[in-house]
């Protein structure tokens, strides 16, 4: 594969794939959020309702981590098809299985109804959701990687990376919607089913629009003598560095997002006591923000430079951690916004860039799965494992301050990790076209 194999592609088409690539993770990580969100405000009453608030919501909140968990897998099932069939067809069906999970959630008997079945149904779909959401992003990344100018990879390549921020906001919104239209007995009885059942027409959008592009130019001008049987055992046996510290390096981001669109929901209706519409109402400001510094990490690494945009994302987490949680304890509503702005938008200058640096480590033949595995481990490590620390930390030292510094502390770790990892740049991709070890 040449150098130009990633330049041929002119702007009018890039401008469609990265719309394109946008929408379905939008979509999908619409879809994901909106069960924390609803994890968050409702699923421990309607699930969980003998436990009582405090155990009742750790639990609802423990069923939102089962995805995380879920995820590492979906990377190297999905990623194994990405990388053997092509990109397009297994994003669609990522799509799809988000999308009848989700909406099966929203049909879904409460305990009330049909008890213990209730939750361990519910256990299942979220693994479902997880399996989708894990093959989803190295797949959409890589729609815009694979295709995008070498010298502006960064900036194609933040269009999927909006999608969790743009997906959170979206999900706010919705709940306020709902929140603000109906009382809260119809919320609690089934108005917290509508933004489920409503992403069917989300999802109908999706499959439009990923039906329409083509495969990505370097999967199709790969080398065909190059036979990868097993896409993860190469990884694993060629670049398992690369996959750990591309988690490492991740970590903090996942850590700092998810204590912000779950925890932070949970943590503003009950221990802040706020109302619901001001928690969901900051929920879209704090989305917006990290979504703006999403886009000015990404840009900024043409310019600069993955890992180093990344170092000074990392390098600034550190200091929001600190400051994050005492802001958010003057327990105003403009505070809480300021307090979760901070939490969200001072990774995005991380986030941003690892849409480009992540597929970057990996040659051609295993991108898929590589990427989706550093990006979902970081998910479990991140993700899934620091929500539940978050509110075990609370309970045990009865301050909120120790979430701040768990944050930080993670930061130091996913900065280090970065340091230890290559620089990539606009040739990456062309040159990691053949396996090698790392």
């Amino acid at each position: 594969m040449t150098s130009d194999a990633s330049t041929t592609s002119s702007p009018p088409p890039m401008r469609r794939i990265a719309i394109a690539s946008m929408t379905g993770t939008v979509i999908e990580f619409y879809d994901f959020f909106i069960y924390g969100t609803a994890a968050a405000l409702v699923f421990n009453k309607v699930f969980f309702p003998t436990l009582g608030a405090a155990a009742g919501t750790a639990l609802a909140l423990a069923t939102f981590g089962v995805a995380f968990v879920a995820r590492p897998f979906g990377s190297v099932l999905f990623g194994h098809f990405g990388d053997k069939l092509g990109r397009k067809r297994t994003l669609v069906t990522t799509l799809l299985l988000m999308g009848l999970s989700t909406l099966a959630i929203g049909l879904l008997p409460t305990t009330g109804t049909i008890g213990i079945l209730a939750p361990i149904l519910l256990v299942v779909l979220r693994i479902l959701q997880g399996l989708a959401v894990g093959g989803e992003w190295a797949g959409a990344t890589l729609l815009t990687a694979e295709n995008s100018p070498g010298k502006t990879r960064g900036k194609y390549a933040l269009f999927p990376q909006l999608g969790p921020s743009l997906a959170f906001a979206l999900a706010s919104a919705t709940f306020l919607t709902t929140a603000l239209t109906m009382s809260n007995e119809a919320f609690l009885a089934w108005g917290w089913r509508v933004p489920f059942i409503a992403s069917v027409l989300l999802v109908a959008v999706g499959l439009y629009v990923r039906l329409a592009i083509t495969e990505t130019a370097a999967f199709k001008s790969r080398d065909k003598n190059v036979s990868t049987r097993m896409p993860v055992a190469e990884v694993l046996s060629t670049h398992l560095g690369r996959v750990l510290l591309g988690a490492g390096s991740t970590m903090a981001v996942f850590a700092f997002f998810y204590i912000g669109v779950t925890y932070l929901t949970s943590y503003g209706t009950q221990q802040l006591e706020l109302p619901r519409t001001t928690v969901l109402a900051m929920g879209i400001i704090g989305g917006l923000v990290f979504a703006a510094t999403t886009i000015a990490g990404a840009i900024l690494s043409d310019r600069v430079g993955r890992r180093k945009m990344i170092i000074i994302g990392n390098s600034l987490s550190v200091v929001g951690g600190l400051i994050a949680f005492p802001i958010l304890d003057i327990g105003t509503g403009w505070a809480f916004g300021l307090g979760l702005s901070v939490v969200l938008g001072v990774v995005g200058l991380a986030y941003g860039p690892q849409g480009a640096q992540l597929p970057e480590l990996f040659p051609t033949h295993y991108r898929y799965t590589g990427a989706g595995m550093a990006y979902n481990l970081a998910g479990v490590l991140g993700g899934g494992v620091v929500p539940l620390i978050a509110t075990a930390l609370v309970a045990w030292l009865g301050s909120s301050l120790a979430i701040g510094i768990l944050l930080a502390g993670l930061s130091v770790v996913s900065l280090l990790c970065t340091i230890a990892l290559p620089d990539t740049d606009a040739a990456s991709i062309s040159l990691t076209s053949e396996p090698a070890t790392a």
